[in-house]
């Protein structure tokens, strides 16, 4: 009979180990990460950070997760009822429901300003619930963020027409828009977009940049 042969995880290589740290979640991989210095290294490897899911606010203040230049999509989906509460607008909000919002009004924005900082190359957003954004951090999330291709935003009531001109000045690469359930978002603001996509391409003398496809916008934008 053969002797049982045992490997330390330790013992494989850094591509397996990224393979492995791949298939937990983010509590996990902190987790085992405080086990050796080893693991460590692999959770602060860039290459394991492309992807982050959040389900609720209170995840974007933990430590279990980088952000870099490997980030390609983001989302941050908050189903909770303190949502119905952050969509209400501020002049009609007692006392006690602006004392809800307060502990947490500048959480989704001061995240975003650090993706912008650190995550130039970020592909995909998507923000559901995050009643608290506003069309400034948008705004400069599309300027720092020149290869975003997808942005889509649901229940974001602070979102505004403005973030719809944001996305026409600097949305250059941009495929894929959403917008649902955002009640400051018009539909005049919409047919505007559109038709300043359309004027846009049909310009002679600009210079040949990337546009999202017509057939995409089409799909999105209201006739």
């Amino acid at each position: 009979m053969w002797p049982l042969l045992t490997m330390h995880i330790t013992q494989l290589n850094r591509e397996c180990l990224l393979h492995l740290f791949s298939f937990l979640d983010k509590d996990s991989r902190k987790s085992l990460a405080r086990t050796c210095s080893q693991l460590h290294d692999v959770f602060e490897d860039p290459a394991l950070w492309s992807l982050l899911h959040f389900r609720s606010l209170t995840e974007l203040q933990k430590d279990n997760f980088l952000l870099g230049p490997a980030l390609r999509s983001l989302s941050i989906c908050w189903h909770s009822s303190r949502v119905q509460v952050c969509s209400i607008e501020d002049w009609l909000k007692s006392a006690f429901q602006r004392s809800i919002c307060s502990r947490h009004e500048r959480l989704v924005n001061d995240f975003l300003l650090q993706v912008c900082d650190r995550c130039p190359n970020l592909a995909s957003v998507t923000l559901s619930g995050c009643g608290h954004v506003t069309d400034d951090c948008l705004a400069r999330l599309l300027r720092c963020c020149p290869r975003l291709r997808a942005l889509r935003l649901e229940n974001c009531a602070r979102v505004t027409n403005r973030t719809l001109a944001a996305v026409a000045a600097d949305g250059r690469a941009l495929q894929t828009l959403h917008v649902d359930f955002c009640r400051n978002v018009s539909a005049a603001g919409l047919r505007h977009l559109r038709a300043a996509e359309h004027s846009a391409a049909m310009l002679p003398d600009q210079p040949p940049r990337p546009r999202a496809p017509a057939a995409a916008l089409g799909k999105l934008l209201p006739r």
